[in-house]
């Protein structure tokens, strides 16, 4: 089926105020990460750094023209649910195309376009049909493939949001992939990232941030498009294994990582919600 792509006028995004810093409250703020290579961070056409949408924000690479990551707003007590019209694809007009991976990455092959900000995540409020919308960027895709076995990471951000939404309470999300120098290449372009990573932010009941790391890999699976696909794994692993895994700065968010002070742990496999350390 072709790429639907759609256009856009640069006045869509007038009211879009992007990822808010300071939306979980307690008096403290978790700011966007910086990018350790800040040199490949894309600069928009009006010489910003990140492209601000509907309750998300996104940063991005200009030499792999996909997002470095994304980070959502949840409000759990307000979520709406959106159908999923169409499958519209669209550049964004405020980044030069240059720097963006279209229909020229995902057509005639058995890549998919995966949301790194879910469609339903920044779906609440008044504004939870133009954040849906917002989500149909290419700047807030990822190729992945069509027989990806991510199941317990689709089951992780289920639960995420799932909690938000039965105990009301608000969580930001970081998440992109890992960019690695032998990442596949493909039509002479195009790196296919391996690997993804998240961050979920909350607040406990004590009032004290929790900041919890995830990885989905499948490192040395991947040969060529061909795809020589074995089941993904998902493990919980500590905030500060990003900082040199993805090159994002979340020293930040390390004092609130439950795994922080466990000694000796790389990672945890996650089979269930149940595995998860808060």
């Amino acid at each position: 089926m072709p790429i639907e792509v759609g256009e856009l006028a640069a006045d869509w995004y007038s009211d879009a105020t992007g990822y808010d810093a300071a939306f979980l409250g307690l008096g403290k703020e978790v700011p966007l990460p910086p990018v350790r290579n800040g040199a490949d961070v894309a600069e928009t056409l009006d010489g910003g750094k990140k492209l601000d949408y509907t309750h998300f924000s996104i940063v991005m690479s200009r030499s792999r023209r996909l997002a470095y990551y994304s980070a959502v707003n949840i409000d759990g007590s307000q979520l709406v649910s959106v159908q999923r019209s169409n499958d519209k694809w669209y550049f964004d007009p405020r980044l030069a195309r240059e720097f963006q991976s279209g229909p020229e990455l995902y057509a005639r092959n058995d890549l998919d376009r995966g949301h790194l900000t879910r469609r339903q995540d920044p779906n609440w409020g008044r504004d939870a049909v133009q954040a849906n919308a917002h989500t149909f960027h290419f700047t807030n895709s990822a190729p992945q493939h069509k027989a990806l076995n991510q199941k317990t990471w689709l089951s992780l951000e289920d639960y995420i949001l799932e909690n938000a939404a039965a105990n009301g309470f608000k969580v930001n999300v970081f998440t992109g992939p890992v960019f690695r120098e032998d990442d596949v290449l493909y039509r002479g372009e195009f790196r296919i990232p391996a690997e993804f990573w998240k961050v979920a932010v909350m607040a406990k009941e004590d009032g004290t941030l929790s900041a919890t790391a995830y990885l989905l890999t499948q490192r040395s699976l991947i040969v060529d498009l061909e795809f020589a696909y074995g089941p993904f794994q998902t493990f919980q692993v500590p905030v500060a294994l990003l900082d040199g895994l993805a090159g994002i700065d979340f020293s930040g968010l390390q004092p609130y990582d439950p795994l922080a002070n466990v000694e000796g742990v790389g990672g945890r496999r996650i089979d269930s919600e149940k595995d998860i350390l808060f």
